[in-house]
């Protein structure tokens, strides 16, 4: 059977992991979270007081840091560690979220994750979603999609992600927080958000994941001639 790669990209809060993650599984494939990875880096420059601003400092806290992923029988997903340290649930705070778009920015972060990102996507059978996947990190991938939702759907469903663990937040100040993330991501200078010439594009606003999974299978084994 035919591998391909699989580029994901999108805005923020369009559940762009969930589907990546579900689609990986029904096609036998590796999934990587590239966000999570940008996620994990932030966590580290936040916990070691590391100064992002100076390249020196930057520098330095880049080659401390080992990624990886592992596979978690439990909860069927991959988690990522941090230097040895599971930190998929320390990734996932609003402190990381509003710090994370900063410093994923910045090129040496850029360059640093996508060279693992392409290591890892050597062998092909790989789903990975993220900003800049289809239009840097596999501009040759046999197939890209690209995925929005109105900013309405998009506030709601990070702040029902968020109010078990943080019951101060307010809905009004996701929805800041994802309008400034957007424009982060879509306006930094270095591999920014945009859309690759040969996207599929998907708008899941009112679709089920059933719906969206359906979808997003059709498109794939089309890509590995199944169809």
């Amino acid at each position: 059977m035919k591998k391909i790669t699989i580029a994901i990209d999108g805005y923020s809060s369009c559940g762009k992991s969930t589907m990546a993650k579900q689609l990986a599984k029904e096609l036998g494939y590796v999934f990587v979270d590239s966000g999570a990875m940008y996620r994990a880096i932030t966590l580290y420059c936040l916990q070691q007081g590391v100064d992002w601003h100076s390249e020196q400092a930057l520098n330095m806290a880049l080659t401390a840091i080992h990624l990886s992923f592992h596979w978690n029988d439990a909860l069927q997903q991959s988690d990522i560690y941090l230097n040895d340290t599971d930190v998929s649930e320390a990734i996932r705070t609003m402190e990381v979220a509003t710090k994370v778009s900063e410093i994923a920015a910045l090129p040496a972060v850029r360059r640093f994750a996508v060279a693992q990102q392409q290591q890892m996507g050597q062998n092909k059978g790989i789903v990975m979603d993220g900003r800049d996947i289809g239009t840097v990190v596999f501009p040759d991938a046999e197939l890209k999609i690209f995925v929005t939702a109105s900013i309405e759907v998009r506030a709601q469903r990070r702040y029902d992600e968020l109010k078990a663990k943080a019951p101060h937040i307010s809905l009004e100040e996701v929805k800041k927080n994802l309008q400034a993330r957007d424009y982060m991501d879509s306006t930094r200078s270095e591999s920014p958000l945009r859309q690759a010439d040969d996207v599929r594009l998907l708008d899941n606003s009112n679709m089920s994941r059933k719906e969206q999974l359906l979808l997003l299978l059709s498109w794939a084994r089309k890509e590995m001639g199944l169809v």
